[in-house]
């Protein structure tokens, strides 16, 4: 893994044109800063790292465009030593982009080979997350509650599995819809357990699918 002086000088102008798009939380800027996406993609398509949009992984996903990993990032607003439920590790970006900011983060990805890929690649970077192969619909209640919840796919409604797990006082950042786009939800629970949802604008994600992969041949 190298990161070069070139690779720096390409995310300090992604995070100016993540700025100039409207995220100011410098926290969440400072964290992508930081963290080398280039090092989440085969290294045939590194000249696509830095370019905002999303591009093709193993298995029909993708990795997500620097604007939405900044604008998620930013809705949930994650704070040192919080807990973090993660549903799609997928590649592993977003889930450094939480580490890099001091979360405790608990990610779960359906598709084995991608969570064996995102676990290789984020222990040789350093990183040290509870990573699970798992149905990001069911969550992960062992080590629940949790401070927030980020959801990295598209969900046809709010799990109620994952409402039981965010701790009364959170909040889940979660894209629901259909095939055709979703509306980016940021859900509240109040101190007594109330729930109160708020959209935050249109998006199109892959979709999140329950249960998870138990085909293992590659694609």
């Amino acid at each position: 893994m190298t990161d070069s002086y070139k690779h720096k000088g390409q995310r300090k102008k992604l995070i100016k044109e993540l700025r100039a798009k409207g995220i100011s939380n410098e926290n969440v800027l400072e964290a992508m800063e930081r963290v080398p996406r280039h090092y989440f993609m085969e290294s045939g398509f590194e000249q696509f790292a830095y370019k905002d949009q999303a591009f093709p992984i193993a298995k029909g996903q993708t990795i997500s465009q620097p604007y939405t990993v900044a604008y998620q990032t930013e809705l949930l607003d994650p704070r040192k030593h919080e807990k973090i439920l993660e549903i799609g590790t997928g590649s592993g970006y977003q889930t450094a982009v939480l580490l890099e900011m001091g979360a405790k983060v608990y990610s779960i990805e359906r598709y084995r080979d991608l969570y064996l890929r995102a676990k290789s690649i984020l222990g040789e970077m350093g990183y040290q997350p509870y990573l699970f192969y798992g149905d990001g619909y069911a969550g992960q209640p062992t080590f629940a509650p949790y401070d927030k919840i980020l959801v990295t796919a598209g969900a046809s409604e709010v799990p109620s599995d994952l409402l039981d797990q965010l701790k009364n006082g959170g909040s889940m950042v979660i894209p629901v819809g259909d095939h055709l786009g979703q509306q980016m939800k940021v859900v509240e629970k109040s101190q007594e357990g109330e729930i109160t949802e708020h959209n935050r604008g249109s998006f199109i994600f892959v979709p999140l699918i329950p249960g998870k992969d138990t085909n293992n041949n590659k694609s």
